[in-house]
């Protein structure tokens, strides 16, 4: 039982890190190019391609961690042996 418990958490970690990490991604990268819509059509195409690098980075690391951890935490609740 500990080898699959060792699997299924670790699949579950790696799983939603992933999941996290693309849309927290996703998330940070529309809230920073919100910053752009003030400029004109040329203007706001160079700020989302400046911006956009920077936030998808820092959005995917963010959630990338953090569902790692919360599905590692997930993982083990749902594999806990109950003791008796």
């Amino acid at each position: 039982m500990t080898k699959n418990r060792v699997l299924i958490c670790t699949f579950l970690a790696l799983t939603s890190g992933l999941v996290g990490g693309y849309i927290s991604g996703q998330i940070t990268s529309i809230l920073h190019s919100q910053k752009c819509q003030n400029q004109g059509w040329v203007l706001k195409e160079v700020c989302n391609a400046w911006v956009t690098p920077g936030a998808m980075w820092q959005g995917s690391t963010t959630g990338l961690w953090t569902g790692t951890v919360l599905g590692a935490f997930a993982g083990g609740l749902v594999t806990r042996q109950s003791r008796n």
